[in-house]
């Protein structure tokens, strides 16, 4: 059983090429559903569970408050292992092929609005020295580029091209895609940088670097952007995967082209990126129901 785990997670990292953080996601949700079916059901090899009994997790999840979306990622680790095992001969049948998956209620992403954006900027505090510089740049890049968390923590100093106005970004699967920022960013680049090397003169090649000159880790990221967005929006979601929305709902609401924003992001498909346009159509509706004659008089009907 540990050797086949191993296996499978040597695949995800190997050939899949996936981030260590999904390679995480994908152990603990493999090893939930272990422990679910060992104590419920006394089974100890996955290989040897149905598709009732991943059913029944479901079920468990569902009842739980766990929201469908969350169940969906844990099933679809569950393909993606019985599918490698089925190929390795592990299972004969694959238990996912009579899994139906529940549907997901429409959710538009969250995201930050111009005027808290704006209030971020202008009037929060980031502090003095190293450690504020730092925080403001990696919200201003967060928000000025729509990168993953994953993808800041990767940025080393010769990623940034100060000339062409460019990151080089290292996305999912490995895939490389420029990212462009403006003046406003490079002047802030140039300041970090020269107080980068004043700071911490002989340390590593990471663009980002913690209080002590560390590598950035994923956590500290949330934290940071968290504790500034609390200071201009009472929304739930305040982590650094609004601000990659937010980036892009802004674009599409002042009418950059689908395609492009596809490109930056680094999505495969635009299918992904059409999401976004959601959300400029529901304010649409918004300014309609508010200021046409005829709306307002259908409302109160």
């Amino acid at each position: 059983m540990k050797q086949k785990f191993k296996s499978f997670l040597q695949y995800l990292e190997l050939e899949k090429r996936y981030a260590s953080h999904t390679i995480q996601a994908y152990r603990n949700d493999l090893e939930q559903f272990g422990l679910y079916i060992r104590t419920t059901y006394t089974i100890t090899s996955m290989e040897d569970a149905q598709h009732m009994h991943i059913r029944s997790w479901i079920v468990s999840m569902l009842e739980s408050g766990m929201n469908t979306t969350s169940v969906n990622r844990k099933l679809s680790t569950l393909k993606t292992y019985y599918k490698f095992a089925l190929k390795r001969n592990w299972i004969t049948i694959n238990p996912m092929n009579k899994v139906v998956m529940p549907k997901n209620g429409k959710r538009l992403p969250a995201f930050v609005t111009n005027k808290s954006m704006a209030l971020l900027f202008q009037n929060v505090d980031f502090g003095e020295g190293f450690p504020g510089l730092r925080n403001r740049l990696i919200l201003e890049t967060l928000y000025a580029t729509g990168m993953r968390r994953a993808e800041l923590i990767g940025l080393t100093l010769q990623d940034v091209d100060m000339h062409h106005c460019r990151f080089r970004v290292m996305g999912k699967g490995s895939k490389e895609r420029m990212i462009p920022f403006s003046n406003h960013l490079k002047k802030l680049l140039e300041q970090y940088i020269a107080l980068r090397h004043e700071t911490f003169p002989s340390t590593s090649n990471d663009l980002f670097l913690t209080d002590k000159g560390n590598s950035l880790y994923p956590k500290f990221v949330y934290n940071t952007v968290k504790r500034y967005l609390s200071q201009v929006t009472s929304q739930a979601q305040r982590s650094p995967h609004v601000l990659r929305h937010t980036f892009a709902t802004h674009l599409t609401e002042n009418g950059a082209d689908l395609n492009a924003i596809k490109e930056i992001l680094g999505h495969s498909s635009l299918a992904s990126t059409q999401v976004y346009t959601h959300n400029s159509i529901e304010k649409l509706k918004k300014v309609y129901e508010q200021a046409h004659p005829k709306a307002k008089r259908m409302s109160e009907l």
